[in-house]
């Protein structure tokens, strides 16, 4: 069959609540792949944060922070970031009225200690309530104390900013941050009250349309997996968009099909049924 380019979210499809890659999705995007297919990951997460237990599974190439990175091989494609006016912005409003926040750059994550150690706080709630959070390979505990308190975020390109416990509700954080755009958080552990600020006009479809430039596959050969708000544009940009069968409503309703959870082996019987690999 004609060479397929597949695009993958990842928390949420790719891995589940825990950070586990299901040995059937494992196992799908390498049979995929084997069959001269192009499997790659897109996703809100920078590159620093994409852990080793998924690196394994085995890429093509990545878009990341929500389509404001693009790297395929040693090739960066692109590299958008966020002015430092805005940076300042998100600084000065939560630090004002409470909440926590931090900065996603492709070879870091900044925050304060004080936004640390609240993020810490909802991450060992997380795990109190369901110790089986304490078992992830990658370790939200652990994600934790990888961020960087004593670096300057201003000094470096940021892609995306986090912000979790906010004392707002989203419209009025839109219309706060007409300069961003919003979109409730794709990591559940970090509440309801937790979003991605993302680039106006950058996103995952964005991001597709570069990588799809560089390795010369056409977008009416492409496929594309998600499960939450920043994967919208996504869905509704490729050929075949297909949402998790957990996923929000929203982005059930503008994707063309559904699949089965995470869990439920979502990843391989999409695979299966568009005929990337055998049964």
């Amino acid at each position: 069959m004609t060479r397929k380019a597949i695009f993958l979210d990842v928390d949420g499809t790719l891995i589940d609540d825990y950070g586990q890659v299901p040995d059937s999705a494992v196992r799908a995007v390498r049979d995929a792949r084997t069959n001269g297919h192009l499997v790659f990951l897109c996703t809100g997460r920078s590159m620093v944060e994409l852990m080793p237990n998924l690196l394994a599974v085995g890429f093509d190439g990545f878009v990341v922070a929500s389509g404001a990175y693009v790297q395929v091989g040693s090739d960066v494609l692109l590299h958008e970031h966020l002015s430092q006016a805005a940076l300042h912005h998100v600084a000065y409003y939560f630090d004002a009225r409470g909440g926590g926040y931090y900065f996603q750059a492709h070879d870091g994550v900044y925050a304060s200690p004080q936004a640390r150690n609240l993020l810490r706080r909802i991450v060992t709630a997380s795990v109190a309530a369901d110790p089986a959070f304490a078992e992830v390979d990658h370790g939200l505990v652990k994600y934790v104390d990888t961020i960087t308190v004593d670096g300057d975020p201003y000094s470096t390109a940021i892609t995306k900013a986090i912000y979790f416990e906010a004392v707002a509700p989203i419209d009025e954080l839109r219309a706060e941050f007409a300069d961003f755009e919003i979109v409730p958080s794709s990591v559940t552990v970090f509440g309801t009250n937790a979003g991605e600020m993302m680039i106006p006009g950058v996103h995952k479809a964005t991001g597709i349309d570069v990588l799809l430039r560089h390795v010369g596959i056409d977008l009416a050969d492409t496929i594309a997996i998600g499960d939450s708000y920043n994967d919208l544009e996504m869905l509704e940009h490729v050929a075949v968009g297909i949402a998790m069968g957990d996923a929000a409503q929203t982005v059930k309703d503008i994707a063309d099909e559904v699949t089965a959870s995470t869990t439920d082996d979502g990843i391989r019987l999409a695979f299966l049924r568009h005929g990337l690999i055998a049964s």
